[in-house]
């Protein structure tokens, strides 16, 4: 079946492609091998100046990349922008962080010296969404590079052609032919490739759904596998919070990327005492917001990225209000060409209905009154996921409780959750395993060695 790459706002197919066929995907494995060879032996400046030039290309081409993303999956343009500057910023990070995080860890011991040594492992699988189609790609991939290992890129299949920009943008670096590559490939060859014995580990952001089935089948053959999944983040406002700033930051937490975001605030649990107030200001913010065009300016929300999401986020709506939940505002499709959909306010949501249980991908904050924190808390566990989550509060008691007892991989206090070269990112229950970013996520694929000197 041949790999299209449509725009979310129109409908209009842009570009084409044929699926790799097996013997391309052999000889890209057989390039990955060998790339990994002499890459393994390359020294740390080396890389770094590799993986500091393909900042510069993102630097110089924001522009036209930003665009590429936009015309892809849809979100707005600045949004885009800030991406590809986000993606700079990465690799910049490690360039000047890596050969300190793979330095040797000297260890106490009876022998003369030991100490820990961390080694690439070799070619890796990336499996990686569409919704952030560059920054999802760069945070596995600098890392890896300045580890040592090379990278198969398995992209969405809505996105080939920032797919395909990516690959260049190594190429442009000058990294060896082999370091990084992209496969445009149907999903049923993933397999195929994880069951090779030349590729060594794999790294999967998507669906809890598509994690599972990676991580089953690079079980089957003794491979390490870090998972990036879904969410449903928790937002709990208590009584001495911000108000302002809670609803600002919220509207603007529920609306990354149009709502398509794993770390993206769903679950707003606001304590009584404040709920009325808040409600009010919020639905206000979430009312005024433009939905149009990507590429206008003066849009708030773009369209959803596929038909399939703005089906299933509109049977997900339907169904819920069919069980009694109120719709303060928009949470409808709306008519015309392009994947829109009413950025939209639900309240009164009832245990067992799709909106309480599931993770709802798009512009649609769902409402929950909360007794007190221990009420709000018990709110935000009861959910399969645990990505990521905030509290706004201004009493430090309640801050360190939310702390400690939220169960999710990251607990943001006042803040907008958002990931961080600087820090490990990652989830915990169905919304998986492993970390990325920061000296942890760089460790999770190497070969953490240990060296005893008698």
């Amino acid at each position: 079946m041949a790999i299209r790459s449509i725009n979310p706002a129109t409908g209009d197919v842009i570009e084409t492609f044929a699926p790799a066929g097996e013997d391309e995907i052999e000889a890209a494995l057989a390039k990955s091998a060998d790339a990994f060879e002499r890459h393994r032996r390359s020294g740390f400046a080396d890389r770094a100046r590799r993986l500091l030039a393909a900042a510069d290309v993102l630097t110089q081409e924001k522009e036209r990349l930003a665009r590429l993303v936009t015309e892809e999956m849809g979100k707005t343009l600045a949004a885009s922008a800030a991406e590809i500057d986000k993606c700079a910023w990465v690799c910049r990070y490690y360039a000047a962080h890596a050969e300190a995080f793979m330095r040797n860890a000297q260890l106490e011991s009876d022998s003369l010296k030991s100490y820990i040594r961390y080694l690439p492992l070799g070619p890796l699988l990336a499996v990686m969404p569409w919704n952030f189609p560059f920054w999802q790609v760069f945070r596995c991939a600098a890392p890896a590079v300045m580890a040592g290992n090379v990278v198969l890129l398995k992209h969405a299949s809505n996105v080939p052609r920032v797919a395909l920009a990516l690959q260049e943008i190594f190429a442009a670096a000058d990294f060896a032919p082999g370091v990084f590559q992209t496969l445009l490939i149907e999903p049923r060859s993933v397999e195929t490739i994880l069951a090779d014995p030349r590729v060594k580990a794999a790294t999967v952001t998507g669906s809890t759904r598509a994690g599972a089935s990676v991580a089953s089948i690079a079980g089957k053959h003794i491979k390490k596998t870090v998972l990036e999944l879904g969410g449903s983040d928790a937002f709990i406002v208590m009584p001495s919070a911000n108000l302002d700033e809670a609803v600002e930051v919220g509207v603007k937490a529920r609306t990354l990327a149009n709502g398509q975001s794993c770390i993206a605030a769903k679950r707003f649990i606001v304590h009584a005492d404040v709920y009325d107030d808040y409600i009010e200001r919020f639905v206000g913010r979430f009312a005024a917001l433009r939905l149009g065009d990507p590429l206008d300016a003066a849009t708030d929300v773009g369209p959803l990225a596929l038909a399939r999401t703005r089906e299933r986020l509109d049977k997900q709506v339907t169904e819920t209000l069919r069980q009694g939940a109120q719709r303060l505002t928009g949470a409808q499709s709306r008519d015309g060409p392009g994947n829109f959909y009413e950025p939209g306010v639900l309240a009164g949501i009832p245990a067992g209905s799709p909106c309480h249980d599931e993770e709802v991908f798009g512009p649609v904050a769902l409402m929950f009154k909360a007794q007190s924190l221990e009420e709000a808390i018990a709110i935000a566990n009861d959910n399969r996921y645990g990505l990521g989550s905030a509290i706004w509060t201004n009493d430090r008691a309640e801050a360190e409780r939310a702390i400690d007892e939220i169960e999710a991989g990251a607990t943001f206090v006042n803040a907008l959750v958002a990931s961080d070269p600087r820090a490990p990112f990652g989830g915990v229950k169905s919304s998986g395993y492993g970390r990325e970013l920061s000296k942890e996520g760089m460790h999770e694929f190497v070969n953490i060695k240990t060296v005893t000197i008698a």
